[in-house]
């Protein structure tokens, strides 16, 4: 198995990497997210539920100017009415990215930020909404961040169980419908439709809730393994238009090192 650091030098761009106190490559770097930086948002209506101050059944009316392109399903279905549960499912399973615009502008981008920073994430935040095409007046990406901080809230996750915080099993719930398993995870072997978090995978295997991001350049991959132990994980890549496939190789490979760290027994 190649070592991180000589897999940092072959990525073309910059590829991080982050398991708390096990694995670190550029784990400070700020980098672009793409839809990776939705955590935040999914994040932070999880928090809200559960604390009774949003209904999961509140309907949405998606309104023109929430539609955009890209990754989802909005686009192609006929719904104009939602609910806030709904929505964030989209955003999970699918990175839909007219249900996350939608939940954008119903909780606001101010207050996601600021809930994001009670959680630990001092350079990672949402920029902007979903645009296309992103013009030259509107931030230059959708969000950014450092793999230190986004692993680290993966982690926090599966520490303690998620009995006494039903915020983090109702975000696990949504990411582990999570319909993008090519990068991280792909090369591990993991029941894709299994969507409870088990105590311990079957032996040999890795139980995977996770989120994605994809853009020009950009391929992101933030979420949990659990095999014989549960780890957090971020790992971010960023490179030259037109050398995708070599991030998403690089990713793949650390994707390896990160499954072995989940299959040891501590």
């Amino acid at each position: 198995m190649i070592d991180l650091d000589s897999l940092g030098d072959e990525c073309p761009g910059t590829l991080a990497v982050s398991v708390p106190g096990l694995l670190a490559l550029n784990e400070d770097v700020e980098l672009p997210l793409a839809s990776a930086g939705k955590l935040l948002l999914l994040a932070e209506v999880a928090r809200s539920v559960a604390a009774g101050s949003l209904d999961p059944a509140e309907p949405v009316t998606l309104l023109d100017e929430d539609y955009r392109g890209g990754s989802g399903l909005l686009v192609g279905l006929s719904a104009r009415r939602w609910t806030v549960a709904d929505l964030a499912l989209l955003t999970a399973a699918v990175s839909d990215n007219t249900a996350t615009n939608a939940l954008l502008r119903r909780l606001g981008l101010d207050r996601v930020n600021a809930r994001a920073a009670d959680l630990g994430f001092a350079r990672t935040r949402i920029l902007d909404l979903i645009r296309e095409p992103r013009l030259p007046e509107h931030p230059p990406t959708f969000s950014v961040g450092t793999a230190a901080e986004l692993a680290r809230f993966a982690a926090l996750l599966v520490a303690d169980g998620t009995d006494e915080a039903p915020w983090k099993a109702m975000l696990l719930g949504w990411m582990a419908h999570n319909t993008d398993r090519s990068l991280v995870p792909a090369l591990l072997p993991h029941e894709p439709e299994d969507r409870v978090i088990p105590s311990a995978a079957p032996p040999g295997t890795v139980w995977v809730a996770n989120k994605t991001g994809t853009d020009t350049g950009v391929r992101t991959d933030v979420g949990v393994l659990v095999g014989a132990r549960g780890v957090g994980y971020a790992v971010l890549a960023s490179g030259p238009a037109g050398q995708e496939h070599d991030l998403v190789k690089a990713v793949r490979q650390a994707g390896l090192r990160i499954g072995a760290l989940a299959l040891r027994r501590e």
